[in-house]
C-alpha cells in the first residue's frame, strides 16, 4: 500500500495506516534471517506485488517457516489482501500456539482487517504483565485507538517507551493518536521527535506532513512531501488536505499559506 493511499483515508484510520506495519517490523526479528524486516508499506505498487509473488512461493514451498509467514502476511497487508493475511498467520498460529511472535503478527493482521476486540482477545493472551513486550503493546495501542479509547492507547505507549526509548514507531503512534482526537499540536510534537529517533520511515515523515497541513500550514507541509514524494503525489496529498479542511469546516480557524 502507498503512502498516498495511506492517506486517502478518514483521519480515524491514519494510525493503521501509518504506523502499526512499524511495529511488526520489530517484532519478527527472529532467529531467522528471512524475519530481519517486515515492513513492505513504503514499496511502490508494483514493488509491493513482486514480493507478494516471491514470498508467496516461497511460503508454499516452506508453509511451517514462521519468518516466512511474517513476512507472507506482512506482504499482503502492505498490497491490501488483510483478509488473507489473517489466514496465513491463523495456520502459523495453529502450529506455533505459544510463539509471541506470531501471536502479535496476526494480532496485526487482525487490526487491519478492523477486528480490533479479537486482535486485544489475542494480545492480552500474549502480553506478560511482569515483562511486557513493547511491540505487542505498540500493537494493542493501536487497536485501542481505533476504538477511540486513546487514553488507554496512550498509555500503553508511554509504558512502551520506557522499555524501549527512542523507537520512532512509539512516538509515532503516540503523536497520531492525538491526531485522531483532532489535538494537532501535540501530535506534531511526538510526530517530530519520531522523524529524529531512529526507524524513522519515510510514512512517519508523510504523516508529520499531514499533520502540519492539518494546521494550515500548506507550504510547510508541501516542502516535507516534497522530501518524500513525487510533484504529483506531493499535489494530490495537498487537495486531499484542503478537501479534509472544508469538510471539518476549519478553515476560518487556520491561516492561509
Amino acid at each position: 500500500m502507498s503512502a498516498l493511499n495511506s492517506v486517502f483515508r478518514p483521519l480515524r484510520m491514519v494510525l493503521l495506516a501509518g504506523v502499526a506495519a512499524l511495529a511488526l517490523g520489530a517484532c519478527a526479528s527472529n532467529r531467522t534471517s528471512v524475519s530481519a524486516s517486515a515492513d513492505y508499506s513504503g514499496l511502490s505498487a508494483a514493488q509491493s506485488q513482486q514480493s507478494v509473488a516471491e514470498l508467496m512461493a516461497r511460503y508454499k514451498a516452506n508453509p511451517r517457516d514462521k519468518g516466512l509467514a511474517i513476512h507472507y502476511a506482512a506482504a499482503l497487508r502492505a498490497v491490501g489482501q488483510s483478509q488473507q493475511a489473517v489466514s496465513v498467520l491463523e495456520i502459523s498460529l495453529g502450529q506455533n500456539p505459544r510463539d509471541p511472535d506470531i501471536a502479535v503478527a496476526y494480532a496485526k493482521a487482525l487490526t487491519a482487517d478492523g477486528r480490533f476486540d479479537q486482535a486485544l482477545q489475542v494480545l492480552d493472551n500474549v502480553i506478560r504483565p511482569e515483562a511486557p513486550d513493547w511491540n505487542a503493546l505498540l500493537v494493542k495501542g493501536a487497536a485501542l485507538d481505533q476504538l477511540g479509547r486513546n487514553g488507554e492507547a496512550r498509555a500503553l505507549y508511554t509504558q512502551a517507551l520506557v522499555l524501549a526509548p527512542g523507537e520512532a514507531s512509539i512516538e509515532a503512534n503516540m503523536g497520531l493518536s492525538y491526531a485522531m482526537t483532532n489535538e494537532l499540536t501535540q501530535a506534531e510534537q511526538h510526530l517530530r521527535r519520531a522523524v529524529q529517533m531512529r526507524g524513522a520511515t519515510s510514512r512517519i515523515r508523510q504523516n508529520l506532513a499531514l499533520i502540519v497541513g492539518l494546521q494550515g500550514r500548506f507550504t510547510e507541509a508541501r516542502a516535507l512531501y516534497g522530501a518524500e514524494l513525487p510533484p504529483e503525489q506531493v499535489e494530490s496529498n495537498m487537495a486531499y488536505i484542503r478537501a479534509l479542511l472544508t469538510q471539518q469546516n476549519r478553515w476560518d480557524l487556520i491561516e492561509k499559506s
